[in-house]
């Protein structure tokens, strides 16, 4: 995953594993009801690149957005997979699902 820098290019940023947000969902009290495979931990690294040290100020928010986008009442389960299929498409980037499966 990748933010921008104040000039506008694309900077790596590290990313957490499932025990990372795992860690990071406990330490601030946060429960998931959809908690279903790695749905929540794309939320928190697509969080991480795109809004924190902006909107998402701190940890604890980042663990609040993720608990938001994860447990939305209008979402649908699977939505974050959902999205991260339309990223990829979006931008170009196959998926080998044979490599996957």
């Amino acid at each position: 995953m990748f933010k921008k820098d104040a000039s506008g290019r694309k900077i790596p940023v590290d990313t957490m594993d499932k025990d990372a947000v795992d860690a990071l969902l406990s330490r601030n009290g946060i429960n998931l009801e959809n908690k279903f495979g790695y749905d929540y931990v794309f939320a928190a690294n697509m969080c991480k690149a795109d809004y924190f040290g902006s909107s998402i100020t701190d940890e604890r928010h980042l663990a609040l957005f993720v608990k938001d986008y994860v447990d939305d009442p209008d979402g649908y389960p699977e939505l974050p997979f959902t999205r991260f299929f339309a990223d990829t498409i979006g931008q170009g980037i196959p998926i080998s699902w044979e490599d996957m499966i």
